[in-house]
């Protein structure tokens, strides 16, 4: 007994060691500065996690967060955060959690880490038994992610950004892409200046057509916005266009991408390029790739993260200031895996 129980001893480890020398190499590309798990797969702090989100601070610090526990929807679900620091990822530190009383607990969800112009960084998450009937909450961190306060639960009528990045624009609105899966999947624009006052656009479709949530913003000259979003059973990415900066928006269209109903993000690029990460498939959780395009309407793939068998899933995606693309994704639902690329030297 005491020799099968080592035995498996060392299947687990080497096989979280293959795990982690593999999640450390780099995709193939010049474009790939750089490329590692946030924390070891043998180290991990949860057993399970999912849902990354990244943001660089004023000070030009990189802060990434997620969801960890026993697996998704587990009450000891919380949100965890590493800071990179003198080019290593500080150990994860839980810094929010669902406990409601010493009997209750409920499951977080779905960070989003947002650096405004001014004021400090925040970080929303969401609270609830499931997505359908979630809530949402926010934090804010004064030191680069070291130390939160401030907590404090949203107001029922706002969600906060539902998986990816607000984006502020020159009149100083900030934009959250948000969604609902309360009676059905729809999605909608939470617009505010301090976090204090909100407006709410949508619904901005009719779940019965087409249920679609998670949307990511890209900005255009003009005041033009593109909002791409996740799509339930249809297998491709929908799209809906602003012509006024958020007020008003489009109907939903097809994009030419697949969509396995699972998360993407994008991020508009300085030199006026939209890069987005996706799974480019109908189906599954792998390949993960990145795309890029000038207008928003014609795509081409560029770039593939991983393509192995497994789940690399949820990206997040930002540009900071150096000019350096960003994005961390879900690694098999064991790790965070932080992708560093130059956009320049994409094809």
């Amino acid at each position: 007994m005491r020799r099968c129980a080592m035995l498996l001893s060392f299947v687990l480890v080497w096989g979280c060691r293959s795990d982690m020398s593999m999640a450390n190499e780099k995709p193939a590309g010049p474009a790939v500065v750089r490329a590692e798990l946030i924390y070891p797969l043998e180290d991990r702090p949860t057993p399970s996690c999912h849902a990354s989100t990244i943001a660089q601070t004023m000070s030009g610090q990189l802060v990434a967060a997620w969801f960890g526990g026993k697996q998704e929807g587990a009450a000891d679900v919380g949100i965890w955060v590493s800071r990179l620091e003198e080019g290593r990822w500080t150990r994860p530190v839980e810094v929010a959690n669902g406990v409601m009383s010493p009997q209750k607990r409920f499951p977080c969800w779905n960070p989003v880490l947002f650096q405004p112009r001014q004021g400090p960084l925040a970080l929303f998450y969401k609270v609830g038994p499931t997505p359908d009937g979630w809530w949402g909450e926010m934090l804010v961190s004064e030191d680069d992610g070291r130390t939160w306060k401030g907590h404090r639960r949203l107001a029922p009528t706002v969600m906060g950004p539902i998986k990816n990045k607000p984006v502020q624009l020159a009149d100083g609105r900030i934009l959250c892409p948000a969604s609902s899966e309360h009676a059905g999947w729809t999605i909608h624009v939470e617009s505010t200046r301090d976090f204090e006052t909100w407006e709410v656009v949508g619904p901005l479709n009719d779940p019965s057509q087409i249920g679609v949530i998670q949307p990511a913003i890209l900005t255009y000259p003009d005041a033009r916005l593109q909002m791409l979003c996740r799509t339930r059973g249809k297998g491709f990415i929908s799209q809906t266009w602003s012509q006024d900066g958020g007020r008003t928006w489009s109907e939903m269209t097809r994009l030419p991408l697949p969509n396995p109903n699972s998360g993407l993000d994008a991020v508009t690029l300085k030199d006026g390029r939209q890069l987005l990460v996706f799974n480019n498939t109908p189906r599954g959780r792998t390949p993960l790739n990145v795309a890029l395009s000038s207008d928003g309407k014609e795509w081409s793939v560029v770039l593939t993260l991983e393509d192995q068998p497994g789940e690399y899933s949820y990206p997040a995606v930002i540009q900071t200031a150096d000019g350096l693309v960003h994005t961390t994704y879900t690694y098999r639902r064991l790790g965070i895996k932080h992708v560093v690329l130059d956009p320049g030297k994409l094809p």
